[in-house]
C-alpha cells in the first residue's frame, strides 16, 4: 500500500497535497488489492476533501477498478453526495454503467439517499426517461418495504440466528435524512452491521418531478409521516412539493388536515398550507 492510497483513505487532504505536489500518481493503483486506486479509496469513505485534491492533481474520475467500480460508483453506492457531486462535477460520467449494468440514478435510489439523487439528476442522470421510470419504481417499490427487517435476514443469513449475539437498531438523523443500522453486538463489541439510509419518500417525489408525474395529495403526506419529522428530508421534500402546485384542491386537503385530531396530521397541514402562496381572492395576493 502507497503513502498516498493510505492518506486517501485516511482522509488527511493536507498529506494527499503534500504527495501529490511531491509526484505521486494520483492514477497508479496502489492500495492493498493491485487494482485499488485512490480516488476510489477516497470516494468509498466519503473524504470529499480528498476527492477533491487527487482529481485537482489530474485523477480521471471515470478510471475503473478492478472489477468495474469507479469512484462515483462507490460514492453514490455509500450515499456520499457530497462526494459524489465534487466527482461529477471534475466530468464523472452520471450514467455510467456500474458492473452489473445498473444505472448510477438506480444505485443511488436503492440506498435511499435522496441528496445523491438531487446530485446525479443536476448533473444529467436523467436524460433517459426510462431510466427515471425504472428508479421511480424502485424508489415506490422499497418505500412499501421492510427495511429494518431486510438488514437482519442479511445479517442473519452471514452470521447465523440464535443467543450468541444482540441486535442492535439505530436511527440517526445524516445529512438531513434518516439512516437505519443494524448492529450485531457481541459481549459488548459490535461485529458486524448493515445500514441503509430511509429517504425514498423524498426521491419518489423528486423522481415524479423529473417525470411530470403527479402524487395524490394523501400520498405525499404518507411519505412524509413515514418519518414524523419535520427536519427530514421525506418530510421537506413533500411540503415542498405540495406548495409548488398552489391550486384550491391542494388548499383544501392543507385545511381539513389542519383540523385532524392527530397531532403530526395538523403539523403536516399546517406546514402545507405556511407555504402554499396567497390565495388569488386574498387582500395579500390582490397587493391590497
Amino acid at each position: 500500500m502507497s503513502a498516498l492510497y493510505l492518506a486517501a483513505v485516511s482522509d488527511r487532504p493536507g498529506a494527499v497535497r503534500l504527495l501529490l505536489a511531491a509526484g505521486a500518481d494520483p492514477d497508479r493503483a496502489c492500495g492493498p488489492e493491485s487494482g485499488d486506486l485512490p480516488l476510489c479509496g477516497a470516494a468509498c469513505g466519503g473524504h470529499t476533501e480528498v476527492a477533491e485534491a487527487l482529481l485537482a492533481a489530474g485523477a480521471r474520475p471515470d478510471l475503473p477498478e478492478q472489477f468495474g467500480f469507479t469512484a462515483l460508483r462507490w460514492a453514490v453506492g455509500l450515499g456520499h453526495a457530497r462526494t459524489a457531486g465534487v466527482l461529477l462535477a471534475y466530468g464523472a460520467d452520471p450514467c455510467r454503467p456500474g458492473p452489473e449494468g445498473e444505472a448510477p440514478l438506480l444505485t443511488a435510489v436503492r440506498r435511499g439517499s435522496s441528496a445523491t439523487v438531487r446530485e446525479l439528476l443536476r448533473h444529467g442522470a436523467g436524460a433517459r426517461r426510462e431510466v427515471v421510470e425504472e428508479a421511480l419504481g424502485e424508489a415506490r417499490r422499497l418505500l412499501d418495504t421492510d427495511l429494518e427487517g431486510e438488514l437482519r435476514a442479511g445479517l442473519r443469513e452471514v452470521y447465523g440466528g440464535g443467543a450468541a449475539y444482540e441486535v442492535v437498531v439505530r436511527r440517526d438523523v445524516v445529512d438531513g435524512g434518516e439512516t437505519l443500522t443494524v448492529e450485531l453486538v457481541h459481549e459488548g463489541q459490535v461485529f458486524a452491521g448493515r445500514d441503509q439510509q430511509m429517504g425514498h419518500g423524498a426521491i419518489a417525489t423528486v423522481l415524479e418531478g423529473e417525470l411530470g408525474v403527479r402524487a395524490s395529495y394523501e400520498e405525499l403526506a404518507r411519505r412524509a409521516l413515514r418519518s414524523g419529522d419535520p427536519g427530514l428530508d421525506n418530510w421537506r421534500v413533500a411540503v415542498e412539493a405540495l406548495a409548488g402546485r398552489g391550486d384550491e384542491e391542494t388548499r383544501q386537503a392543507a385545511a381539513a388536515w389542519r383540523a385532524s385530531g392527530d397531532a403530526v396530521r395538523r403539523a403536516f397541514g399546517a406546514e402545507v398550507a405556511g407555504a402554499l402562496p396567497p390565495h388569488p381572492r386574498s387582500p395579500i395576493a390582490r397587493g391590497a
